[in-house]
């Protein structure tokens, strides 16, 4: 395994759902102490978040506050509560490629950019035949992490 052209550098975001967003705000941002850094939302993911973060600089990670727009529509941000997590990929198409050739399963829709402006993708929590590895149950997305935060994963091993 050690032909991998990318390497996973650190996490990016975790992304929490419920119903009511103002909760999950209340637990994060106000009893917790994150900081609320933004909104979004997208109909076609059915989600309308806040970020919440902590640390600061390459080692900031986000935590994703996520409600859905229509609590019965798809997909359902709110189960399992915790959503997904994001891990922060120094090359993201060569990572995309080489594990794509190794059976992985990927979900719909393929890199894109993501909610906090980064080129992003998502393992499917499920294997199937066609694709034998999967997440386990765990939605994992792989975000394409910019220079600075390459640069201090470096620095840092």
């Amino acid at each position: 395994m050690n032909d991998r052209p990318f390497r996973v550098l650190g996490i990016q975001q975790v992304a929490v759902g419920g119903l009511d967003k103002s909760r999950l705000r209340r637990l994060w941002v106000d009893t917790l102490g994150l900081e609320l850094s933004g909104t979004y939302q997208s109909a076609s993911e059915n989600v309308d978040e806040d970020i919440a973060v902590t640390g600061t600089g390459p080692f900031r990670v986000e935590v994703d506050l996520m409600q859905p727009i229509d609590p019965e529509g798809k997909p359902q941000v709110q189960n399992p509560p915790l959503n997904h997590i994001g891990l922060w990929i120094d090359d993201l198409p060569a990572a995309v490629e080489w594990l794509k050739t190794r059976g992985l399963r990927f979900a719909p829709g393929g890199i894109r950019r993501g909610a906090s402006g980064y080129d992003i993708c998502f393992i499917h929590p499920k294997a199937n035949d066609e694709f034998p590895i999967g997440g386990e149950g765990v939605l994992i997305e792989l975000v394409q992490a910019p220079s600075e935060v390459v640069k201090a994963f470096a620095y840092k091993s």
